[in-house]
C-alpha cells in the first residue's frame, strides 16, 4: 500500500516537473481567443472620395528630411493635374508660404492611376504646429501637423506602431484605435499597405480606397513606410513586370538624405530615435546597394544624439508561428551581427499576422539555422516584434509552434496596434494594444532599457 501511495506521488511529482519544464521554456503564450469574424476588404463605396470637383484625396505627409524640419505631402487629384501647390502657416502666423509639387501617373493592367502629387516643404521650425491646404475653389481642405521636436538625447517622443493594415472592418478597428489614442505623434509602419494584389489583376482601385481609408491619420501626422511584400505588385502574368511600381509611385520617402539609392531602405533621425528601415524584398546580399548602404549607415549613428536605434524592416528574423517560419533567415544571417554590435534597441516586423515579442537574444554563431537551434540571451542584441496584426483581408495567423521557444516572451493570435513611448535616453515603455469586443485593450507592456546608455536586463 505504501509503494503504492509513493508511486502516485512520484508521478505527481514528475508531472508537475514536466509542466514546469514545458512553461518555462518559453514566455507565455495568450489565452485570448479572438472571436471569429468575417475579414473581408470592406466595399470600394465605403471609403468615398471627398465632394467637390478634383478635390485631393489620399492626403499623407511623412518626414522629408534626415533631422525633421521638411515635410513631403503627397495627395493625389482624380480629374485634373492642377492645382499642385500646397499653402502651408505655422499656428498664429500671418505669414503663408507655397510649395509646388510633382506630378506623376502610372497605368497597372488596366487601371490609370489620377495625378499623383508630391511636394517637399522645408526650413520648417521644430515643434511647432502647422497648417496646410490643398486644392482650390470648393474643393479646399485644411489638414494640420506637428513638427518633431528637435534632436536631442533627452527629448521624449512618442510613435505609434502598426503593420499588415489592408482596409477590413478589422483593419478600420485597429486604424480607428490608434487615432484615438492621443499620445502617438508619428507611425511606425512596417509594411503591406492596402493589399490591392489579393484582388482580381492587383486591382489597383484599392490603392486609392486605402489611402482615402487611412487619411484620418496620415494627413495629420507623418506615417514613416516600409515596403512589404504585397507591395511588389510583381505580376508577369498580366504583364507587369516593374518591381513596386504603385508603391514607389505613390509613397515618397526621404531616401537621399541619408545617402540611399533606393527609397526601399533609408534612415531618418527624429527627436531621440535614430530609424532605420530596410527592404526584406530587396537584394541584401553581400556588396549590393542595400549591403553596402547599411554596412556605412551603422557606423554613423551617433548615440548621443539619438540614443534609441530602431529598425524596420517586413519580414520577422524570429517568428514561432508556423506562417512564413524561417522566410527572414538570410537576411537575419547576413545582418544581425550587426545589430548586435551596434547594440539595436528594437527590430519591427510584419508579415506573419499576429503579434509576438522576443526576448533580447542572438544567434549569431549559427551561419545558418534548422529551425532547432537555440538563440542564446544576448544584452547586446535587440528585441525583436512581430506586429503584422493590423487586420487585412488575409485573417489572422492563429498557428503558433508548440512548445513556445525560449526566445519568445510573450504572443498572441490578435489584430492591434502598439505605442513605443520614449521617455528619456534610458527608459522607454511599450504597449501592445489587441482589438477586443471594440476596444483597445493594453495586452503586453514593457520597460525598454536602452543598449547603449543603460544596458540592463528588462523584465517582461
Amino acid at each position: 500500500m505504501a509503494s503504492k501511495h509513493m508511486g502516485a506521488i512520484w508521478m505527481v511529482a514528475m508531472v508537475f516537473v514536466l509542466l514546469n519544464i514545458v512553461l518555462c521554456n518559453g514566455g507565455k503564450t495568450s489565452s485570448y481567443v479572438r472571436k471569429s469574424q468575417s475579414s473581408g476588404d470592406l466595399p470600394i463605396d465605403a471609403f468615398p472620395p471627398p465632394p467637390g470637383f478634383n478635390a485631393p484625396e489620399q492626403v499623407h505627409i511623412t518626414q522629408g528630411d534626415y533631422d525633421g524640419r521638411a515635410m513631403i505631402i503627397s495627395w493625389v487629384t482624380p480629374q485634373e493635374r492642377h492645382p499642385s501647390v500646397v499653402t502651408f502657416w505655422a499656428a498664429g502666423s500671418k505669414h503663408k508660404h507655397k510649395s509646388h509639387s510633382s506630378i506623376s501617373t502610372y497605368r497597372y493592367f488596366s487601371y490609370n492611376s489620377g495625378y499623383i502629387h508630391h511636394a517637399t516643404i522645408k526650413h520648417l521650425e521644430y515643434d511647432t504646429l502647422y497648417f496646410y491646404e490643398l486644392g482650390d475653389g470648393d474643393s479646399i481642405r485644411q489638414f494640420s501637423f506637428r513638427t518633431p521636436p528637435k534632436v536631442g538625447p533627452e527629448v521624449p517622443y512618442t510613435f505609434g506602431i502598426i503593420g499588415d493594415l489592408g482596409q477590413t472592418y478589422d483593419s478600420n478597428q485597429t486604424l480607428e484605435h490608434y487615432v484615438a489614442n492621443p499620445n502617438g505623434q508619428a507611425m511606425l509602419f512596417v509594411g503591406d499597405l492596402s493589399y490591392a494584389d489579393d484582388h482580381p489583376n492587383h486591382d489597383n482601385m484599392r490603392w486609392d480606397t486605402w489611402g482615402r481609408f487611412v487619411e484620418k491619420s496620415t494627413a495629420y501626422q507623418p506615417w514613416i513606410w516600409t515596403a512589404g511584400n504585397h507591395e511588389l505588385d510583381f505580376a508577369p502574368e498580366i504583364d507587369e513586370k516593374v518591381p513596386f511600381k504603385p508603391y514607389k509611385h505613390r509613397y515618397h520617402v526621404p531616401y537621399k538624405a541619408s545617402q540611399s539609392t533606393s527609397p526601399l531602405w533609408y534612415s531618418i533621425r527624429r527627436a531621440s530615435a535614430h530609424i532605420i528601415v530596410l527592404s526584406s524584398y530587396s537584394a541584401y546580399g553581400k556588396y549590393t546597394p542595400q549591403y553596402t548602404w547599411l554596412d556605412k549607415e551603422l557606423p554613423k549613428v551617433n548615440r548621443t544624439e539619438t540614443p534609441w536605434l530602431i529598425v524596420l524592416l517586413h519580414s520577422p528574423w524570429y517568428n514561432s508561428n508556423n506562417y512564413h517560419f524561417m522566410e527572414g533567415e538570410s537576411m537575419r544571417v547576413m545582418f544581425e551581427s550587426w545589430f548586435v554590435k551596434y547594440k539595436v534597441d528594437i527590430v519591427l516586423a510584419g508579415h506573419v499576422h499576429a503579434y509576438e515579442r522576443s526576448e533580447r537574444i542572438s544567434n549569431v554563431k549559427y551561419n545558418i539555422t534548422n529551425g532547432m537551434s537555440s538563440p542564446v540571451k544576448d544584452p547586446s542584441a535587440p528585441i525583436y516584434i512581430t506586429i503584422g496584426d493590423g487586420g487585412n483581408v488575409e485573417g489572422i495567423a492563429n498557428s503558433f509552434t508548440d512548445p513556445q521557444p525560449s526566445y519568445s516572451a510573450y504572443r498572441e493570435a490578435s489584430f492591434g496596434h502598439a505605442i513605443l513611448d520614449i521617455k528619456n535616453s534610458t527608459h522607454a515603455h511599450y504597449t501592445w494594444h489587441r482589438n477586443q469586443d471594440n476596444e483597445a485593450v493594453a495586452a503586453d507592456s514593457l520597460w525598454l532599457y536602452n543598449r547603449y546608455t543603460y544596458p540592463l536586463e528588462e523584465h517582461s
